[in-house]
């Protein structure tokens, strides 16, 4: 499976109703961390078929980061049956990724 971008209009379908833990990234394009954090997820996102990969641009979805108090990028949560189950802000490798999941 591929990385999916999430925004406002596809949230509550790919996030909120996911039947597997979603990963969800909250990045922004300016970010040196969240850019050295994207290969990372793009490779769990094909190693990994029971979860999904997800990423909202910060710059692009205001409403959706205020609603999750995203107050610094990266922001990894783990959200499963629509809730947050794991948070961290921060680059993070791979093995501390994988272990949030």
């Amino acid at each position: 499976m591929s990385v999916i971008k999430v925004d406002k209009h596809n949230f509550e379908r790919e996030v909120l109703n996911s039947k597997i833990p979603v990963l969800l990234d909250f990045w922004a394009a300016w970010c040196g961390p969240c850019r050295n954090v994207a290969p990372v997820l793009d490779e769990i996102a094909r190693e990994r078929k029971d979860i999904k990969v997800c990423k909202i641009n910060v710059d692009e979805e205001r409403v959706l980061s205020g609603e999750f108090g995203i107050i610094s990028i990266p922001t990894l949560m783990v959200m499963e049956e629509g809730k947050v189950v794991r948070r961290s802000s921060g680059a993070r490798p791979k093995a501390q990724i994988l272990a949030m999941l």
